[in-house]
């Protein structure tokens, strides 16, 4: 069995392409950066082989489509993550590398795609519990989420054999250089904004138990051409009560500061406007990565444990306690 893994040396991917590996498939993975890709092939249980690859540039979609020769599955990982940044570099990353897998799965007949989306699909500055799949959307909350959803419908419009989207939710662990570690810099420097109560309800997903998701969306028969699923660990819990824990395992102070959602509403949009009118970075606070915190959204995973047989093996407190000590571990 040979699959493809884009993104490969990604927080997501590299797990993915890890597990493949272990389980005796012949792994090819993409990425831009060498030092990343060396990363990965260092920590690997088995051999596998890097396609250095940008998506976009010229040749990219040729070179993909060689390094998918003769694969029976292309898991598409590569995305633009970010609550900022230009249109044409999300539309790169996100829609751009898309259409490059679909036309490498047509080239060579690959059997399956497993295409990674995001439930951020879901998210509208408003609390939603236990979505489902086929829950109605509400309109994109930033330029991240207008691109992913496109890319999505081009994934379900391309008449492919057979399609798994997974949407996996808030990932962390080992190698996580996103969630995890804004929160550890926010406890390490200050005070953690605290809004509407800090009750919210979320949903977080260890990242053995999302590659378990996409191990079985790879390989176990589809009951479906085109299947949807959400991701998580099934085990919403208070933010507060997160906090708690990342704080005792990783041992650090919680400090706490509790902020109207309407001031801090206003002053992102404030700085937002200032922003785009100005260098155009990243400012200091988006209303979308307020808004994740200040809003309860959890999903609904009965149709992957349906459909797939999956059951979440890491608890999110066991799955903390994991990530903490790799982290000790690299400390110096």
């Amino acid at each position: 069995m040979k699959i493809l893994v884009t993104g490969g040396t990604g927080f997501l991917g590299r797990h993915v392409a890890w597990r493949a590996a272990d389980e005796g498939a012949e792994v090819v993975f993409t990425g831009r950066s060498a030092d990343a890709a060396n990363e990965v092939i260092r920590h690997a249980p088995g051999p596998m082989r890097w396609q250095p690859l940008k998506h976009g540039d010229d040749g990219a979609a040729q070179a993909l489509t060689e390094a998918a020769r003769s694969a029976n599955v292309i898991v598409h990982c590569a995305a633009l993550s970010s609550p900022w940044g230009a249109f044409d570099e999300f539309e790169r990353a996100n829609v751009t590398s898309t259409a490059e897998v679909i036309a490498a799965c047509r080239a060579n007949k690959v059997s399956r795609l497993v295409h990674i989306s995001t439930p951020s699909l879901y998210f509208g500055f408003a609390d939603r519990l236990a979505i489902r799949e086929d829950a109605v959307l509400p309109p994109a909350a930033n330029t991240y989420v207008l691109t992913k959803l496109a890319a999505e419908r081009m994934v379900r419009d391309a008449d492919l054999p057979e399609v798994a989207i997974l949407r996996p939710r808030a990932l962390y662990g080992p190698w996580d250089q996103t969630l995890v570690p804004r929160i550890l810099r926010v406890m390490t420097q200050g005070a953690m904004p605290i809004m509407r109560g800090g009750r919210i309800h979320l949903d977080l997903t260890y990242i053995d138990n999302a590659v378990e998701a996409v191990w079985r969306a790879a390989t176990l028969p589809l009951p479906r051409d085109v299947n949807t699923w959400n991701v998580s660990n099934g085990e919403p819990r208070e933010l507060l009560d997160v906090l708690t824990v990342m704080a005792r395992e990783f041992g650090l102070p919680l400090r706490t500061r509790r902020v109207p959602w309407p001031l801090v509403d206003f002053v992102a949009r404030c700085l937002e406007i200032l922003a785009r009118l100005g260098s155009g970075q990243e400012p200091p606070l988006t209303r979308y990565s307020a808004g994740v915190l200040a809003f309860s959204q959890t999903l609904d995973v009965s149709a992957l444990r349906n459909d797939l047989g999956w059951q979440p093996k890491v608890g999110i407190d066991e799955g903390i306690r994991r990530h903490a000590k790799w982290w000790r571990a690299l400390q110096p």
